[in-house]
């Protein structure tokens, strides 16, 4: 909904109580002077003002519930153009880079192998990184649209996790892991390796310069509890709920120099509230963020 919009109907609701207030002043006022004596005056005027009182009290509350929702409205336009902002940029960075790569390699076919190799490693890079990024577009549409399915089946968690996280780590990244030796759980591979990554991914925007991580898993009778700490700026308190919400990102799309599209952590939030899961941020200690996850282990 457009700014316009809301300026109309803001306006239009104040002619509407304004206009009621005059009406009701007028109606007591003809009342008096039509009125045959002070007892049937006094009873008309009270008559009035009832009934007045709630019609306007109802006039308020549907004033105040529809500019709830034109408030919600405009945040959430406002998110959805970041959101384009991003992914605008976040799918022409890829693309761009894989393609510079490939005229790279026909103009100088005469580059040694190594190079080649190089190049072509990169543009492998690139393409799944716009890949994982269009597999996050469509899992979030998925959850939207109540058509995600859980396949469970049972693993080992703490060889899934490490799994994951090697191969990830392809930055080679200062990655600490401390798991359990031994965990099973019944659960969907996908959700675990899609969560895990999001969070990885995050700690690498968010993490600083010298960053920092560990993954932890640990083993209770009822559930599992893993997740990614970093040492980074961390989250403030006010956003510690409102960064699982769909397209929000910390900050002015803009100028922000992060990569991302606001959509990580909301998946992360809805596959784990699928599967019965959970997810918080609290802060790390001594400094950064620890994103821990809830899972149940049946």
């Amino acid at each position: 909904m457009k700014k316009q919009t809301a300026i109309f109907f803001y306006v239009l609701s104040a002619y509407v109580v304004l206009q009621f207030i005059w009406w009701g002043f007028h109606l007591i006022e003809l009342s008096t002077e039509l009125a045959e004596n002070q007892n049937h005056s006094n009873s008309r005027v009270i008559m009035i003002i009832g009934e007045g009182s709630v019609f306007f009290l109802l006039l308020i509350i549907g004033l105040w519930k529809i500019q709830s929702s034109i408030k919600k409205e405009l945040f959430l336009s406002q998110r959805q153009s970041n959101f384009l902002l991003s992914i605008t940029h976040e799918l022409k960075t890829p693309l761009a880079a894989t393609k510079l790569y490939l005229q790279t390699l026909m103009k100088h076919k005469s580059l040694d192998q190594e190079k080649q190799e190089s190049m072509l490693k990169e543009a492998l890079n690139s393409s799944q990184r716009l890949e994982a990024m269009i597999e996050n577009i469509l899992t979030a549409t998925r959850l939207d649209n109540h058509k995600f399915e859980l396949v469970k089946n049972d693993i080992d968690l703490s060889a899934l996790i490490e799994k994951i996280v090697h191969r990830w780590n392809i930055g080679q990244i200062d990655i600490k892991l401390e798991l359990v030796s031994y965990c099973n759980v019944k659960a969907d591979p996908f959700v675990i390796e899609t969560v895990l990554i999001n969070l990885l991914e995050n700690a690498v925007k968010y993490g600083g310069k010298e960053l920092s991580m560990e993954v932890y898993l640990e083993d209770l009778p009822e559930e599992v509890v893993f997740g990614v700490k970093d040492n980074g700026v961390g989250v403030p308190d006010k956003f510690k709920k409102a960064i699982f919400e769909r397209f929000t990102r910390i900050g002015n799309e803009e100028t922000r120099t992060q990569k991302g599209t606001g959509l990580g952590l909301y998946i992360v939030a809805q596959l784990l509230e699928v599967h019965g899961g959970s997810v918080v941020c609290v802060d790390n200690v001594p400094n950064g963020s620890d994103f821990k996850v809830r899972l149940p282990k049946f």
